[in-house]
């Protein structure tokens, strides 16, 4: 402060009144105008945005493709459970239809009784219950021998039937469902001619 009561900036000397009040303003104003602001994000970082973002978005697809994947192999397994469920029962059941069957063939030429009625009768009603269950007999002669549900136990030789035809069977085979329980026990001829594919084709 000087003598007269005037108030004087330290660094330059002058008045309070002749300081410019509104210049100072703008001058501080262009000061905050001129302060530097945040930097926006830049294309590089923006793109390494992008790129975590489809990395997650592709793990999450994955594993939503796994679990669906996982869920549908666990339908088909319980489903195969309970379909196929009885193949051990079955295949202990089969060996007493071949018994009822083999009884009604050695009895095939004795008069007629109640006995076999009753037998037969059995056999049918047995051999029934078995097919609503989805079991299935295999085993005709006079096709063409088939590994997959053939079991040749014996081969003889015949050049009046064509190569490879079954022509005797001792047992029968069995499917449950599609799945093979017991494969047909038979013979087969070899020796003879090859069947055409037309004769192939009809037996399919």
């Amino acid at each position: 402060m000087t003598e007269d009561g005037a108030y004087v900036l330290e660094d330059t000397g002058e008045s309070l009144e002749d300081y410019d009040v509104d210049n100072a303003a703008e001058e501080a104003s262009g000061d905050t105008q001129s302060s530097p602001s945040p930097a926006p994000a830049t294309g590089s970082s923006s793109q390494a945005l992008q790129e975590e973002n489809q990395k997650l978005k592709d793990q999450y697809l994955r594993r939503l493709a796994d679990f669906e994947n996982y869920r549908k192999r666990v339908e088909r397994e319980k489903g195969d459970y309970f379909k196929y469920a009885l193949s051990d029962i079955v295949r202990e059941l089969v060996p007493v239809l071949d018994n009822f069957e083999r009884a009604l063939a050695s009895s095939a030429g004795d008069p007629p009784s109640e006995l076999r009625t009753g037998v037969e009768m059995i056999c049918k009603q047995f051999s029934d219950a078995l097919s609503r269950s989805g079991v299935r007999s295999v085993g005709e002669p006079n096709v063409s021998f088939d590994p997959t549900f053939h079991e040749a136990v014996m081969r003889e030789e015949n050049e009046s039937v064509p190569n490879n035809t079954v022509v005797d069977v001792f047992q029968k085979g069995y499917f449950l469902h599609d799945r093979l329980v017991r494969p047909a026990m038979v013979k087969v001829a070899v020796g003879g001619p090859e069947k055409s594919e037309s004769e192939s084709e009809s037996e399919s």
